[in-house]
């Protein structure tokens, strides 16, 4: 009886891995296709600029620095495949108008063609206590994280439907998944992503519109640098736990399950697990997916609850440590 309930399974098994690739998304073609960066004069959104530019795609890069989108155009030309490529640049705060946004986009379309794919990667992390922090950082940070990511694929939805082709991708962080030590702001921010990509995709999958949110973790780029300037203690150990990823890995990551049309994407053995125990009712790609998501879920629990441990330890011992020089002093 158990070899034949052991049988079954396999054969369960094998036909989902069997019927999986007919349920999953069409790969988009990024040769000739119009992909849109914001965030793209540096860090991970210039990696998927040049990635996606490295496999035939012609860009627009968007973000408010001038100069830095001019260094950043530059960079990306190196990496062309033929001569027919462009690269175009926007000086914008995706953040601020949406009317603004809107016509930006608009003008990018009128050169470059309808938009095949939007990289919403415009962001930024201030950490602190919650006390501490200003309630302008705030509403600064759902501004810039979240509204940032709305005006844009605000911009560019009604025409992917239309086409019943596009992808939207929406870089969150790994704090989107986790709520830290230090990120009440942060976190909240990048949250708030997730749930507009779910609803967003259960609108968009009949028109074949598909929609990706990257979870990176720490990520060698110049925005971490600025952040950890004024990380409190528990905060840079607990992010110290984890290594540091180089961008262009996170990016060759992310272009590859945005091309797939992939959910979530995550980096490394730690991003699958937070992944997979954070799936809650997000969609699947694939059946193999959900299933996967099903079988690894009790281990990867009792994995986390580890980690979780180890970090009230560490804010445990922080704060200890922060209380000897006031009991010094009073005892003086």
């Amino acid at each position: 009886m158990l070899l034949l309930a052991a049988a079954g399974l396999v054969a369960f098994v094998l036909l989902l891995y069997m019927v999986s690739p007919l349920i999953s998304p069409k790969p988009l073609a990024l040769p000739g296709a119009h992909v849109v960066v914001t965030g793209g004069s540096s860090g991970i959104g210039k990696c998927i600029a040049i990635e996606c530019f490295r496999q035939g795609a012609f860009i627009t890069l968007v973000a408010r620095n001038e100069d830095k989108l001019l260094q950043a155009k530059k960079e990306i030309e190196k990496h062309s495949i033929n001569d027919k490529q462009v690269v175009l640049c926007i000086s914008v705060d995706v953040s601020q108008d949406y009317n603004q946004v809107e016509n930006v986009i608009k003008q990018a379309q009128e050169k470059l063609g309808p938009v095949d794919m939007l990289v919403n990667c415009a962001g930024m992390s201030l950490s602190g206590k919650f006390e501490e922090l200003e309630v302008s950082s705030f509403e600064k940070l759902m501004s810039i994280n979240y509204l940032g990511s709305v005006y844009p694929s605000r911009a560019v939805i009604a025409t992917m439907k239309e086409r019943r082709v596009g992808r939207i991708v929406f870089v969150s962080s790994q704090a989107g998944q986790l709520g830290l030590f230090g990120f009440t702001a942060y976190s909240s921010s990048k949250f708030a992503i997730r749930g507009l990509a779910e609803a967003l995709q259960m609108e968009v999958k009949p028109y074949n519109v598909y929609v990706t949110v990257a979870y990176p973790p720490d990520t060698d780029t110049p925005g971490l640098a600025e952040e950890n300037k004024t990380k409190p203690l528990e905060t840079r150990l607990i992010s110290e736990t984890t290594a540091i990823c180089k961008p262009e890995q996170v990016a060759k990551q992310i272009v590859k399950d945005a091309i797939q049309g992939n959910f979530n994407s995550s980096i490394g053995s730690d991003g699958y697990m937070l992944s997979s125990l954070t799936c809650g009712m997000a969609p699947v790609t694939s059946i193999t997916e959900g299933l996967q998501q099903v079988v690894t879920m009790g281990l990867f629990r009792t994995i986390a609850l580890f980690y979780l441990g180890s970090f009230d330890n560490i804010v445990r011992r922080c704060m200890v440590q922060k209380a000897k020089p006031e009991t010094v002093d009073k005892t003086a």
